[in-house]
């Protein structure tokens, strides 16, 4: 079945994890043997030609640079212009691959129609591009909200205005407090531009406001649920019933401490702790019971989101392994539409929506 895949930090493992994403994910692996510098070293489980191999023929693809003031000791850009210009190493990466034929920028419907007719044209895919729509991961590399236009030129087209600690534009992942002025400018600008609400990664406080301010298309990408692992990086089920009726469209991740309680990191481990991809469809199913239907659940699986196999359901191998979920849900239930609502039909009904 096709698949989309709403977030992966491709660029980012390209520049620094300096892995070659045109390489088999066992080639990139071997190189890392040996290597210590980070968790997941060997451990990998994308690459475009596993991509292929798992008929992922789409995906949300980011840039991410996170500016930190001096009293921030997250990892990041000491100045937004190092933030900025990091992202446009990372667009670089995309239009190289763009030049060699392994990926092709998504950022309208008539490059999204041509795309899905020849990844559903009945031929294999070997030596066909993956279409990628281009993401912002956290707004602190747009030195100025005037910069969100000259983004948008290179193909930008959703953006989240947080990732993790305090933002420039809005509040993220374990901070707390409002977006202010200036992340009210960049709703504005998102709204005329019609890029896309990422609400991943906001704060409960800056996650309302962004909602109240923003009246453009709002997703997801990459989200499971509080009421499941109790952690501020989920939703809770008010906010998901929000944006259920923002017609949002949210995208469950496969990093093991969002799916499981009491993950600790460089501890537990996956078959430890049960975790597999039937716990990424508890969530799923979660959200689809408050929704009442199968409209407001794909797949946003962040692999090799700073982590690998360490970290992710110990029966996935590689991204490819997303096609395992087809039969799960058949397992619990759901029919073929239902199906193929969550593996691709969700994310491409709220984009022919969204760029109509």
């Amino acid at each position: 079945m096709f698949i989309v895949d709403a977030h992966l930090d491709l660029s980012m493992n390209a520049l620094e994890w300096n892995r070659d994403l045109t390489q088999p994910i066992a080639a990139i692996n071997e190189r890392e043997v040996g290597l210590t510098d980070k968790p997941d070293r060997g451990k990998g489980v994308v690459s475009l030609p596993t991509l292929r191999k798992g008929n992922i023929g789409l995906v949300v693809a980011t840039q991410i640079a996170r500016f930190v003031a001096p009293d921030n000791h997250l990892p990041g850009w000491h100045s937004p212009e190092q933030a900025w210009a990091q992202t446009q190493g990372q667009l670089a990466w995309y239009k190289a691959m763009e030049d060699i034929g392994e990926m092709v920028q998504i950022n309208n419907l008539e490059t999204l129609e041509r795309h899905l007719q020849l990844w559903n044209d009945g031929t294999g895919n070997e030596h066909k591009p993956v279409g990628y729509i281009l993401s912002l991961e956290g707004a602190d590399s747009l030195v100025t909200v005037g910069h969100l236009e000259r983004a948008y030129n290179n193909g930008l087209r959703a953006v989240g205005p947080a990732h993790y600690g305090p933002g420039r534009y809005a509040q993220g992942t374990d901070a707390t407090g409002y977006m202010g002025p200036k992340g009210h400018e960049l709703l504005k600008e998102m709204e005329r531009l019609n890029v896309i609400l990422d609400a991943t990664h906001l704060c409960d406080d800056s996650f309302w406001e962004a909602l109240d301010h923003f009246n453009g298309h709002v997703w997801a990408s990459h989200n499971n649920c509080r009421a499941l692992v109790n952690h501020n990086r989920q939703y809770s089920d008010e906010q998901i019933k929000i944006l259920i009726e923002r017609s949002a469209v949210i995208g469950a991740a496969l990093d093991a401490w969002m799916m499981v309680p009491g993950w600790v990191r460089g501890v537990s481990t996956p078959t430890g702790m049960g975790c597999n991809l039937e716990v990424m469809i508890d969530h799923i199913d979660h959200i689809c019971q408050i929704a009442g239907n199968t409209l407001h659940v794909g797949i946003g699986s962040d692999l090799d989101g700073a982590f690998g196999r360490e970290q992710c359901p110990y029966d996935l191998e590689t991204i490819a392994d997303l096609q395992k979920l087809t039969e799960l849900f058949t397992k619990r239930g759901y029919n073929l539409t239902d199906i193929e609502n969550m593996m691709h039909g969700n994310w491409l009904r709220f984009l022919r929506k969204a760029w109509k």
